[in-house]
């Protein structure tokens, strides 16, 4: 029955502890018998439980009998709390009608639990809110109680006060989870809507669709059509979660579960998309669903240019796991041939650089990350450029225009004036401040992404001593004195240090690679310069002293003339290997700039 079905996510800012909290419920329902439970069980990836973070959304379907002996269905959601990872949440939130706000009682409101809730609210879930980590000597309970007020409104008697990790107050949270969250509503038709919130592969049944059925009900044998693309595929198999895949005979609506359908290629399921029966489709599909863009790029190129096949089939199933993750080939004349790759963020970035390695032994470069820039040039013509090496000749740009980013950054009160400066620093424009309470307060900037990519939030939670933390959502494009910062090596360019830089951030940042290089390259036979140049003009230099051999080691005394003679040889021999010869880089100083420069 529709009335006994509660579909929640659990929202909170990283490390507020949803996934035991999650742990907890499924011990509360008997959903897992306590020899097979173990820590952060809904977390199936070896990266998640080591770094203690979630990076895909887990469902997870509960059992539970009320103390009035009804059944009801708990259908939850464990979303990730990482910024990169906002995507995910804003699709699983569509899936549910309520939602946990996690908020750790030593900690507090965080910038990425303020995000959520507006992400919530736009999706107009009824919001429980739940002090977690009571059991902490640090927890201010009322302190943090007042924030979340102040946040949503409310009273203090309406906040929960619950410690996932010894279980106090979870059967009361529960109840609540029972009368606050409505059940799903009754559907207006039987036509079948089905909502992706996530897709993973697997090699023997192809890739399995998570989804919420809305209105009709899927089962075996079913022909399914996905409405954003019209690719039609037979069901194989449905099922729930508990938390394991159970086949169940058919998913009803307001149900939560998943459906395979023998679908090989991984870019035909679209989280967001809306599944519906081919013989009897639904008018319009499900609102809400928007094609997911890749914020960062950056190039990958195997160290050894003979594992390029190996590589290849790892990207390619490694995409099969990770719809947000895209790439393309490319070629770079110093690192040889590799991939573009594009990401949600730096996080995400690094989760696959990180599983490349692991799961498939890959020991590769990584370039620096760029994001997309869009170019209008004189002719009309609109190029969007997630590669510096596509960037257009000056004199055929009309005009260039970043992305940009609304920032809000959390902060103790006594650091804004650092935190401020760093942010205008990184050419931010200050759009508001407020206080949260008289400890804290929150600055709101608009600033460029490729500003904020690499090290922003490093540099805020230390200046803040670990208390800042920072949220951002795209708010578009923005015109900007666009360059395009090149390295030269005795006038030849070094394509894989090429970068796309603000105007203002080219000479500090061109001297810097420039310094950088001259540390890890080795000395030649001959003076070897090192340039960055913006177009044609040379705007910082470093030089490489020549190795000079003592040719006169073998001279003991005689004529003067003798020793000028092996001099001047000396010097003509340096002069011709200076026209022919040519620098090589050894990898390992490709690694070394590219990572001090992260």
């Amino acid at each position: 029955m529709l009335s006994n079905i509660r579909n929640f996510c659990i929202i909170a800012h990283i490390d507020h502890g949803k996934t035991t909290l999650s742990d907890r419920f499924l011990e509360l329902t008997g959903a897992v018998a306590k020899r097979e439970m173990v820590d952060q069980a809904l977390d199936d990836m070896d990266l998640e439980r080591e770094r203690g973070i979630t990076i895909k959304s887990h469902p997870v379907r509960l059992n539970y009998t009320s103390p009035d002996g009804v059944t009801y269905v708990l259908n939850l959601i464990d979303t990730p709390g990482h910024v990169d990872f906002s995507y995910e949440v804003s699709r699983s939130l569509a899936a549910c009608e309520g939602a946990i706000l996690l908020v750790d009682a030593s900690q507090g409101v965080q910038a990425q639990t303020v995000a959520n809730v507006r992400m919530a609210l736009e999706h107009d879930l009824n919001i429980i809110p739940v002090l977690n980590k009571i059991d902490l000597p640090s927890a201010d309970v009322d302190y943090c109680s007042q924030q979340i007020i102040d946040l949503i409104g409310g009273t203090k008697d309406e906040i929960l006060k619950v410690s996932s990790k010894t279980g106090e107050g979870l059967q009361t949270l529960l109840e609540h989870i029972i009368s606050d969250v409505p059940p799903p509503k009754e559907p207006a038709d039987d036509k079948l809507r089905w909502l992706i919130f996530d897709s993973v592969y697997d090699p023997y049944r192809g890739v399995i669709v998570y989804g919420r059925v809305f209105s009709g009900a899927i089962k075996k044998g079913a022909k399914v059509r996905f409405m954003s693309n019209g690719l039609e595929y037979e069901v194989i198999e449905v099922g729930t979660f508990t938390p394991h895949m159970k086949a169940v005979d058919e998913i009803r609506p307001g149900e939560v579960g998943y459906f395979t359908a023998l679908i090989r290629d991984a870019s035909h399921v679209r989280v967001g998309d809306t599944v519906t029966r081919s013989d009897d489709p639904a008018p319009e599909p499900l609102p809400g669903f928007k094609e997911f863009k890749p914020m960062l790029f950056s190039g990958f190129y195997p160290v050894d240019t003979s594992d390029y096949e190996d590589f290849k089939k790892a990207l390619e199933r490694l995409r099969l796991n990770d719809a947000s993750f895209t790439y393309e080939p490319e070629t770079s004349i110093a690192l040889g041939f590799g991939f573009r790759c594009g990401f949600l963020g730096l996080l995400h970035m690094d989760v696959i650089q990180e599983r490349l390695d692991r799961e498939f032994n890959m020991n590769l470069i990584a370039t620096t990350p760029s994001v997309i820039y869009r170019i209008t040039k004189k002719d009309g013509t609109v190029l969007e450029i997630d590669n510096p090496l596509r960037f257009p000749d000056p004199s055929e740009i009309l005009k260039a225009e970043e992305p940009f980013v609304a920032v809000n950054i959390i902060t103790p009160s006594d650091r804004i004036g650092t935190i401020m400066q760093l942010a205008l620093d990184r050419r931010g424009e200050m759009k508001g401040t407020e206080s949260l309470d008289p400890m804290r307060c929150v600055l709101h900037f608009d600033m460029p992404l490729n500003e904020i990519i690499t090290d922003f939030y490093d540099k805020i939670k230390n200046m803040t001593s670990g208390y800042g933390s920072m949220d951002y959502e795209p708010i578009g494009f923005r015109e900007g004195e666009l360059v395009k910062l090149d390295l030269l090596l005795n006038g030849e360019p070094v394509d894989a240090f090429s970068m796309i830089v603000h105007k203002d951030r080219a000479y500090p940042k061109g001297r810097l690679l420039a310094e950088r290089l001259k540390e890890v390259l080795p000395r030649q036979q001959f003076a070897v310069a090192i340039q960055a140049a913006v177009g044609g003009k040379v705007i910082a230099r470093e030089t490489i002293n020549a190795l000079r051999k003592d040719v006169l080691a073998k001279c003991y005394g005689g004529d003067i003339t003798r020793k000028r003679k092996l001099l001047e040889k000396q010097k003509e021999g340096k002069k011709k290997m200076k026209q022919i010869g040519k620098v090589f880089i050894p990898q390992k100083a490709f690694i070394e700039v590219l990572k001090s420069e992260d």
